[in-house]
């Protein structure tokens, strides 16, 4: 089930009105469902593999609170943010500036890009910018490189755990 951009994030507490929860793609909604935000997002960091593996080891052991509180909000919210501690220092680790476009478009881009009919506006900007910008050429960072594997470590633990499989296949079927 697609993620609710349009919710009103603001005044929900997702864990008071769980139902109002939408899985998404990946990392969607990581930023904007509360109360699980704020209570994951000051552990997530990755500057060095040391304090990514502590970051990581912080919000797994979150994951598997939330677990053993059948709280299957919470245990994707910080799925999502393992998930996110992953891509997050790969482009770090690819782009040493976390860029990963030129600023200038690429020389053969047409001045308009015909868009799919998007929802969600911000797909539609990453699909134009996709399609329009240049790709910085790599510049390699192997500490977040090492970073983005303790991260990934810890996200496939998460992903591939037994009851939050059995969560999620719960939660599809009762939130179609």
């Amino acid at each position: 089930m697609s993620f609710y951009y349009d919710q009103d994030f603001d005044s929900i507490d997702f864990r008071e009105s769980p139902h109002l929860y939408r899985i998404g793609k990946g990392e969607q909604g990581v930023l904007s469902v509360e109360p699980y935000k704020s209570e994951i997002l000051p552990h997530w960091r990755f500057r060095t593999p040391d304090i990514a593996q502590k970051s990581a080891d912080q919000i797994y052991q979150m994951f598997m609170d939330y677990l053993g509180e059948d709280d299957f909000v919470g245990a994707d919210m910080a799925r999502k943010f393992l998930q996110m501690g992953y891509t997050r220092s790969r482009r770090y680790a690819n782009h040493k500036s976390g860029r990963k476009y030129s600023k200038e478009d690429k020389p053969d881009a047409p001045n308009v890009v015909e868009v799919p009919n998007y929802k969600d506006p911000k797909n539609q900007k990453h699909y134009v910018k996709t399609k329009t910008k240049k790709i910085l050429p790599r510049d390699p960072d192997p500490e977040k490189a090492k970073s983005a594997e303790i991260f990934y470590e810890k996200y496939q633990l998460a992903k591939n755990n037994p009851k939050y499989q059995t969560m999620k296949t719960e939660w599809l079927q009762d939130h179609k």
